[in-house]
């Protein structure tokens, strides 16, 4: 079987998530005592959110691909990074590495492309929401449009990302919220919405919504699976 390299620690609990989930998938197509072969460097997240507040990407693209390089080095087949806003310098990693790189909004935006699904909704930190490397990437490379909320409400979310779920910290005050944004989205004609930041899950299930929701946790955790067992029926 391949091995899967993981960045986690971007939080940890949301690392733990991925980590259950591959071994849970591995264990529900190989059975027997399988499970999943991988390698996971995980940060010290006070480190990465500090250079993100003051803006400093440069350092945290160096930092990665260094991380990168030493899974790559280490064994891995595969490499993924357990966080959406860190993909804001994937492709500086993509660069500097040699194995393949998942890339989050890929996973995402080809479930939601074989649905037929044409405009969506986005929530995540702040970065995710508002700039570029994710829904650009939806658009260019998906055709697949996206809503985000209000101004205020991208400010609520952040402080419920950084001051709660990180920290696991949930309680149904926030709950209410995020799911009265997800409502909203749909509303103003959001066909889905896309659950941008790996620690939501951890605030609303998408099985006990009415709405569509894209767990991306779950859709990159499942194509990392995919794609060892993929490479491995091919030798």
């Amino acid at each position: 079987m391949k091995t899967i390299g993981i960045i986690g620690g971007m939080s940890w609990k949301s690392s733990l998530e991925y980590y259950i989930l591959m071994n849970e998938l591995i264990q529900k197509k190989l059975g027997g005592f399988h499970s999943c072969k991988s390698i996971m460097y995980s940060v010290d997240f006070s480190e990465i959110e500090e250079l993100q507040q003051n803006g400093e990407w440069n350092k945290i693209a160096e930092r990665m691909i260094r991380i990168g390089k030493h899974l790559q080095d280490a064994g891995a087949d595969l490499l993924i990074i357990a966080s959406n806003t860190i993909h804001k310098v994937a492709e500086e990693i993509e660069y500097h590495i040699s194995i393949p790189f998942l890339h989050i909004v890929d996973a995402t935006g080809e479930e939601i492309s074989k649905i037929g699904l044409r405009k969506v909704g986005l929530l995540g930190t702040r970065f995710t929401m508002e700039e570029n490397f994710y829904r650009g990437r939806l658009l260019e490379k998906y055709g697949i449009t996206t809503i985000i909320p209000s101004s205020c409400e991208r400010e609520m979310l952040q402080h419920i990302i950084f001051n709660e779920l990180i920290h696991g910290i949930t309680n149904e005050i926030s709950k209410r919220k995020l799911k009265r944004m997800v409502e909203q989205l749909m509303m103003q004609g959001a066909e889905g919405v896309i659950l941008g930041c790996t620690e939501l899950p951890l605030l609303i299930d998408k099985k006990e919504s009415t709405n569509l929701l894209f767990n991306t946790t779950e859709l990159h955790g499942k194509a990392a699976i995919e794609f060892v067992l993929k490479e491995e029926s091919l030798t």
